[in-house]
Formats: structure tokens, C-alpha cells, sequence
């Protein structure tokens, strides 16, 4: 998959919304959501934050399942291909996370992603780009709604209440530790939406985020540090 990489058009340009536009549509028509056909034994958590406008430092974690014991931790830092623009985060992150991703002498079996999946407006948040450009089953656990309706779960733990958009349920809405605020679970790629709910419920020990990309995160921080 080639990705748009273009240092010169403002965000605004409505050119440019077009062209991203395009090749997400036309990325959906590979979008698989499937009960997973693996065993899940190794899982990884990935997640990106920005240094500046121009520096992105991307983190994988990888676990076993479901021990959730950390087998490697790669990252990798490098400039930001394209500003940002709203609905096409994706693409601003992805390349780096690729990179990043090649890195792991280990591949993990499912990718768990700090973002959504199909719970997105075109179905493309970056679980989804990634699953879609690494042909792995992916999955996406965002601490924020971006698009859609729904009811807030009960408040203990393992509630759970559908996130629904244009009459279709793209994530659910899930408590993930008693009177905290929900995560939102969706499918990537290669992955259905019970499947994903219940190994994000199974990777939720005692904090709010799922183990994986609980450590991506915390990772991601610590190895900025070393930049």
C-alpha cells in the first residue's frame, strides 16, 4: 500500500481532502471482519505520540496472551509525512508505526492499536490502516468517541453498551474497571467485534486501558526520553 506523503498542502486544501478521501474509499472494499482463526498467543500494543509538529515516536509492545508478560519492547522515531487533518489521522501516523512494527523479532498474532478501527466515519481509523497495509488481524481501543450514538454501559466492570452509526453497530462502548469512564472497542481488520470486546475485557487488569496499549503508552513516553 503506498502511502500519501505530501509536505506542501495546507489541511484545508480541499484537493487534498479529496485525494485522502479517495483512497480511503477505496481501502474499505478490502476491510475484512471475521471471527479470528488463530490462537491467540502473542499480542501486541502500539501507540504513537508527537514531539513537536514534525518529530513521531510510535511504540510496540509485545505480550503474551494470556499471561499479558512483556516479551519485547521496539520504537521508533522519525518526521511527520503529512500535516494534520481531521478524519485522516491515520495516515500521519501509520508510516512510522510500520517502521517501528518491523522491528519486533517476534510478530504478534493480533495487534491491539491506541485508536479506533471501523468506528471511524469511513471505517478507517488506524487499527484498520495498519491491519489493512500488514494484512494482520487488528483491533482498535480508543479512550474517546469520534463518531456515532450511544448509552453509557453500567458502571462495573465488563458493561457494555453499542456504539451505533448510520443503523450499524461499529464498536462498543466498554467499562473496563468499576465507575471510571468506558473504552471504545472496535474491530481493525481480520477481527469481529465480540472477539475484540472480550480479549480487550481479558487484557484489563486493574487499570482503565488494556494492558497492551496501557504499555505502549507508557513506553512511548519513556523512550522519548531517549531522543
Amino acid at each position: 500500500m503506498a502511502y500519501y506523503r505530501r509536505h506542501d498542502a495546507p489541511p484545508t486544501d480541499p484537493r487534498l481532502l479529496q485525494e485522502l478521501t479517495e483512497l480511503q474509499k477505496k481501502m474499505q472494499d478490502r476491510i475484512i471482519i471475521q471471527k479470528p482463526d488463530f490462537e491467540l498467543k502473542l499480542i501486541a500494543g502500539c501507540d504513537s505520540s508527537f514531539i513537536g509538529e514534525d518529530t513521531i515516536l510510535s511504540a510496540f509492545i509485545l505480550l503474551k496472551y494470556p499471561e499479558l508478560e512483556v516479551v519485547e519492547k521496539v520504537w521508533h522515531h522519525g518526521q511527520v509525512e503529512l500535516s494534520y487533518v481531521p478524519g485522516f489521522l491515520s495516515f500521519r501516523e501509520a508510516p512510522n508505526l510500520l517502521e517501528a512494527y518491523q522491528k519486533l523479532e517476534q510478530k504478534p498474532d493480533l495487534i491491539m492499536v491506541d485508536g479506533h478501527g471501523i468506528s471511524h466515519p469511513r471505517r478507517l481509523g488506524i487499527a484498520t490502516h495498519l491491519g489493512l497495509h500488514l494484512e494482520k488481524p487488528t483491533m482498535g481501543v480508543a479512550k474517546k468517541v469520534l463518531v456515532g450514538k450511544y448509552t453509557e454501559p453500567a458502571p462495573t466492570k465488563g458493561s457494555i453498551s453499542p456504539l451505533e452509526y448510520k443503523g450499524e453497530v461499529i464498536a462498543n462502548v466498554l467499562r473496563t474497571k468499576d465507575n471510571v469512564k468506558p473504552v471504545f472497542v472496535s474491530p481493525g481488520h481480520l477481527m469481529d467485534l465480540d472477539s475484540a470486546t472480550e480479549i480487550a475485557l481479558n487484557c484489563a487488569t486493574k487499570y482503565k486501558l488494556p494492558e497492551p496499549t496501557r504499555l505502549a503508552d507508557h513506553y512511548a513516553a519513556v523512550f522519548k526520553k531517549d531522543i
